[in-house]
């Protein structure tokens, strides 16, 4: 014979209650937060608006600080290798075609789109 899960409340106690901002320990476990300060940074957090991204605006700065170049991200048509600042495929030496904005992925070192990451990020909202 199984036994019925218990309806009342689990009493544990959690050992790492920590502030949701910060990760400093609180002193009660219905305190989500240390202070006031970290509780009004959350809620700006929760309550702030969207980056809205001027992509136009973005290349005419690069360009102005000659920087465009290094930051435009090039795929080759037949071997669709991504380049970053290079107008030509090291694989194939056949010039390649301009996607758009973008970088190196700082973890793996990837050449991605900036498209892609504001796509990314909306999709995950």
């Amino acid at each position: 014979m199984t036994a019925e899960p218990s309806r009342q409340p689990s009493h544990t106690v959690s050992s790492s209650s920590t502030c949701l901002v910060c990760g400093t320990t609180l002193s009660t476990r219905q305190q989500r937060y240390c202070t006031h300060a970290c509780q009004q940074q959350a809620y700006r957090a929760r309550h702030q608006q969207p980056v809205h991204l001027d992509l136009p605006l973005l290349r005419a700065e690069l360009q102005r600080q000659q920087n465009l170049l290094a930051h435009t991200v090039y795929e080759c048509p037949s071997c669709e290798t991504r380049a970053l600042g290079e107008q030509r495929c090291a694989e194939c030496n056949t010039f390649i075609r301009r996607l758009g904005l973008g970088g190196s992925c700082p973890e793996c070192d990837a050449v991605i789109l900036l498209t892609d990451l504001i796509d990314g990020i909306v999709h995950l909202q």
